[in-house]
This record gives structure tokens, sequence and C-alpha cells, in this order.
């Protein structure tokens, strides 16, 4: 019988393939060849949300005009807007 990658008896494999699927699983990856998942996305409100408290936290006209800046259509906006009259005072 010919030997070679091409002409090999139905059902095997070439050595090289049967030596990556064994490396493939001492490496523990079992889940043929799936792609690890990814995590869930982070809610961006919650980074808002995060972010204003940093502001307030910081408490200074820049904190809070940075915020409005990068967040000015959230409802914390004008909340920080507010936080900005009464740092005028």
């Amino acid at each position: 019988m010919l030997a070679g990658p091409d002409r090999q008896p139905i059902g095997e494999q070439p050595v090289m393939a049967s030596k990556a699927n064994a490396d493939e699983s001492s490496k523990g990856n079992t889940k043929g060849g799936r792609a690890p998942s990814m995590p869930m996305a982070r809610d961006p409100s919650a980074a808002v949300a995060e972010e204003f408290e940093a502001a307030r936290r910081t408490g200074t006209r820049q904190a809070f005009e940075l915020f409005i800046a990068r967040h000015g259509d959230d409802p914390l906006a004008e909340q920080a807007r507010a936080e900005l009259k009464r740092l005028s005072r």
C-alpha cells in the first residue's frame, strides 16, 4: 500500500495530525477546537455611574465638568450640573 498524507486509508490521520491532536489534549483543550468563551460585556450604565461617583468623591469643578463633557446626555449629567451650581455658591 502507498503511504503519504494524500494516500491514508479511510479513517486514519497522518502522524503529524495525530500528534497535534494529542498535544491539544495534553494542554487541557478537550472542547474540540472551540474558541474560549468571551466574558459578558460590562453594563455601560454601571460604568457611567462609577464615573459619576468618582467625580462626586473628588468634588472638584474640573471633575464634574469632565463627567459632563463625557456623558452630557446621561441623566446623571443633570446631577453633575447641580453639583457644579452648588460649588459656585
